[in-house]
């Protein structure tokens, strides 16, 4: 009887190469979910456009509220408010109806992430807009929104795309800019903050990122 020879063992190294190869394809896809799961993509570019055109609106608006040698009345805060307020509904109807688009949860992990992470910031600039107001320091409200709102998009946008913490950091240097400007140039850096940098990177996020 024939004895036939023990075939060796393959060795790690001597592995066929397709099985290494699909290994290597599925720790990639492992490692792109983890990314995709960690980040909050929901985030509307055309809705970032419309809250730009709506600041374009508010700053011509309130331009016409200004006084001679007061450019920051009043009635010029009351309109930006008024446009912060009709902003957070543009930016929360359009990702919910983005989130429902591409059946993301709305309030999924890094979606709570981002939104607690953005409302320090913006519980401050309220506080510090009254305080402010009553202080009669109205010319100081203006940098302050740029540069709190900036500080709130870069730390929420932490766990959103990429883009989203480059245009908090431009919000915050138009603030550094607005709060060592002359005052009659604070209405044009609001529209310039406000309006121009969403129209710009919501336009941005709307081709990059699917709306």
């Amino acid at each position: 009887m024939a004895v036939l020879p023990m075939r060796p063992r393959q060795t790690e190294e001597e592995a066929p190469p397709a099985l290494h190869a699909r290994a290597m394809d599925n720790l990639r896809f492992i490692r792109e979910t983890m990314e995709n799961a960690s980040s909050f993509t929901a985030v509307s570019g055309w809705g970032q456009c419309a809250i730009g055109l709506t600041a374009l609106g508010a700053a011509y608006i309130a331009a016409r509220q200004s006084a001679p040698g007061r450019f920051v009345t009043g009635g010029w805060i009351k309109v930006w408010l008024g446009a912060a307020f009709v902003s957070l509904l543009l930016s929360a109807g359009t990702m919910w109806l983005k989130a429902r688009a591409v059946e993301l949860p709305l309030w999924s992990r890094p979606g709570r992430k981002l939104m607690l992470n953005f409302a320090p910031p913006a519980l401050v600039g309220a506080l510090l807009t009254l305080a402010l107001y009553r202080a009669g320091l109205t010319t100081l409200i203006p940098p302050i929104w740029l540069l709190l709102y900036g500080a709130g998009v870069i730390t929420g946008g932490a766990f959103s795309v990429r883009i989203v913490p480059v245009m908090g950091l431009c919000f915050m240097l138009l603030g550094v800019a607005a709060l060592f400007s002359p005052a009659a140039w604070v209405n044009g850096l609001m529209a310039a903050g406000f309006g121009g940098l969403h129209l710009i990177f919501g336009g941005l996020i709307a081709r990059r990122y699917g709306g």
